[in-house]
């Protein structure tokens, strides 16, 4: 096995942390596993996704790199996070082989993508 043992941790900024909690939950249907007053971490899949309120003075943005969740279903996680206040930031796209892509803005500027690929399976 190589060095690289894949993508463990993708860090969101979230300045207002309580609110972003918040909003996480309902998004990913849980609560965080880890839960402090300067971090929050959610497994999502094997993976976290964090929410660090000192990570804008971090962390400058990369306009260049989104991080993608796989979905099961993109239409509908496409109308649910629309009705839970993310702007889209891209349509979804076939980007070939039926896998497709989407891009949000989540409430608090981060750019949250979407993978629905059915080829691709989590070890």
């Amino acid at each position: 096995m190589g060095q690289f043992l894949g993508l463990r941790t993708v860090i969101y900024g979230a300045s207002e942390l309580a609110e972003a909690k918040a909003w996480y939950s309902m998004v990913l249907e849980q609560e965080p596993y880890f839960d402090e007053e300067y971090y929050v971490g959610f497994n999502v899949g094997g993976f976290e996704l964090g929410l660090n309120p000192d990570a804008r003075s971090v962390i400058s943005r990369a306009d260049g790199v989104v991080a993608y969740w796989g979905v099961a279903d993109m239409a509908a996680q496409v109308e649910r996070l629309n009705a839970l206040g993310a702007r889209q930031h891209s349509e979804v796209e076939n980007v070939g082989d039926d896998i497709l892509v989407a891009t949000f803005l989540d409430p608090f500027g981060n750019v949250f993508g979407l993978i629905e690929n059915k080829h691709f399976q989590a070890e």
